[in-house]
């Protein structure tokens, strides 16, 4: 029996046309997309914009720029970070909190700011009270003056209903101390400091905030050479700690009168 001849089919060398229009296709599709992104209609674009603002609310502020190579106006859409809104707005409130903190403790402290034995700054940092140690202590010494545990308790009373974080540092002049309690102003400073968080934790402030840092007399604020000078660098800090330092701006704070008849005043002897 004959058998059946079968023709082979030439082979067909033009079917990569067929991919290479598919290809085509696709990346024609894929630029009008990337078009209709970056180009819209300014008419239309507004009335997105005004729904988007009436349901959410001003989230973003979005600056139309005509594009001038276009003949159908189209707008650029430029975002401000809703991030960038949120920051500035704690900020602010911030800011206004803090200020309000510092001039309840100027008022608490006022006679003795005005004596120079207290200074209140607020900075970047944030509120700062500084106490010169001949107020709270004996020379040598880590247990608290009786006149002075008025003014913490002062101090306790307004940071007690805050939330910030609270440093306090205890810090000494350069003239070496050794004594059969304290071997050295490191000892010394930090167990000052100790002693001030203490109290002020005992006095309502919730000890969870508050940190106790003894400096030594490594961070000096006046020269030492002077009697001067090294009264001036004995003194306990304590630091209300700004949430967001890294965008505040120092503000110094001058002393004010008192103006809160609902805040304890301090009363110091004239003599």
């Amino acid at each position: 029996m004959a058998r059946k001849k079968y023709h082979e089919e030439p082979e067909n060398h033009e079917r990569w046309l067929v991919s290479y229009a598919d290809f085509i296709t696709l990346l024609f599709a894929f630029f009008v997309v990337m078009y209709a992104i970056s180009s819209v209609n300014e008419g239309k674009y507004r009335v997105l914009s005004n729904s988007l603002t009436g349901a959410f609310g001003k989230v973003m502020v979005l600056q139309p720029k005509p594009v001038e190579s276009s003949s159908d106006p189209a707008v650029r859409l430029d975002p401000l970070p809703l991030i960038k809104n949120r920051a500035s707005e704690a900020l602010r409130k911030e800011r206004a909190q803090m200020t309000t903190m510092a001039k309840d403790i100027m008022t608490v402290l006022e006679p003795l700011v005005r004596e120079g034995k207290v200074r209140v700054s607020q900075t970047s940092r944030g509120i700062t009270i500084e106490i010169n140690a001949s107020l709270l202590f004996a020379p040598g010494d880590a247990r608290l003056n009786v006149d002075s545990i008025q003014a913490l308790k002062a101090i306790a009373g307004v940071l007690k209903i805050d939330t910030h974080a609270i440093q306090v540092e205890g810090h000494t002049d350069n003239v070496p101390i050794k004594n059969p309690i304290y071997p050295s102003n490191w000892e010394l400073s930090a167990v000052r400091a100790s002693t001030v968080a203490r109290l002020l934790t005992e006095n309502g402030v919730d000890e969870a905030r508050v940190t106790a840092v003894g400096q030594g007399a490594k961070l000096p604020v006046s020269e030492n050479e002077t009697p001067e000078g090294r009264a001036r660098n004995r003194r306990v800090s304590v630091t209300i700690l700004a949430v967001l330092p890294e965008a505040a701006v120092d503000v110094p704070i001058a002393p004010v009168k008192p103006v809160s008849s609902s805040l304890p005043q301090i009363k110091t002897d004239p003599n």
